[in-house]
C-alpha cells in the first residue's frame, strides 16, 4: 500500500514568490505547448518585470494561500479586492485575485480545493458574494472548470492591450451560504 501525499493549505507571505513564479512558468509552459497562448503568452513569468512585481505585492498582501502536497507548494490562491477592468460588485465580496495550480498534479482537485477555502473565508467574513474572474478565450475551458466549481457565468469584459491581441475575460460569481 502507497500513502497518498496530503494536500495542505497554509497562508502563504513573502517567502513564496518564488515558488508562485514556478507555478506561472510552469503553467504558461503547459498552456503553450497545447497552443494556449491567450492567456498568460509564452514567456517565463519569472523573467518578467511587470509579473514579478505583481507576483510580489500578491506575496507581501494578506489574502494569500499556497496547496502544499508534502510540503511542496502545488498550487496558489490570493483573494482580495476586485480588478479595475470587471464590473464592481453590488454587495461586499470576497474576490479570488489568482487561483494557479501545478499541472503536473492535475486531477487532484487542487483548484477546487482552493476555491472552496475563498468560500470559506467568505463565510468567515460574513459575506454571500464570491467573484472571479478569468480568460474567456480559445473553447472557454477555464470558464467551464470554474462552473463546475459552482460558479455562474456573469459579465463578459475585454482586455485592451496596447500592440497585443485583446484579453477577453469572463467574471463568475458564486453564493456563499
Amino acid at each position: 500500500m502507497t500513502d497518498q501525499p496530503t494536500l495542505t493549505l497554509r497562508p502563504g507571505g513573502p517567502a513564496d514568490a518564488d515558488a508562485i513564479l514556478r507555478l506561472f512558468d510552469t503553467a504558461i509552459a503547459w498552456l503553450a505547448a497545447r497552443g494556449r497562448t491567450g492567456q498568460w503568452g509564452t514567456g517565463p513569468s519569472s523573467t518578467d518585470p511587470a509579473r514579478i512585481a505583481q507576483v510580489q505585492a500578491y506575496a507581501n498582501g494578506d489574502g494569500l494561500w499556497l496547496a502544499e502536497l508534502d510540503g511542496r507548494p502545488v498550487g496558489a490562491l490570493v483573494v482580495g479586492e476586485s480588478t479595475a477592468y470587471v464590473p464592481p460588485p453590488t454587495e461586499p465580496e470576497v474576490y479570488v485575485n489568482l487561483l494557479i495550480t501545478d499541472r503536473a498534479q492535475a486531477g487532484l482537485g487542487i483548484g477546487a480545493r482552493l476555491l472552496s477555502h475563498a468560500a470559506e473565508l467568505a463565510r468567515r467574513r460574513g459575506v454571500g458574494l464570491l467573484r472571479v474572474d478569468c480568460y474567456a478565450g480559445d473553447d472557454r475551458a477555464l470558464v467551464r472548470f470554474y462552473e463546475s466549481c459552482g460558479f455562474t457565468a456573469t459579465d463578459p469584459f475585454t482586455v485592451e492591450r496596447p500592440g497585443r491581441p485583446p484579453w477577453p475575460g469572463q467574471v463568475l460569481e458564486r453564493r456563499v451560504d
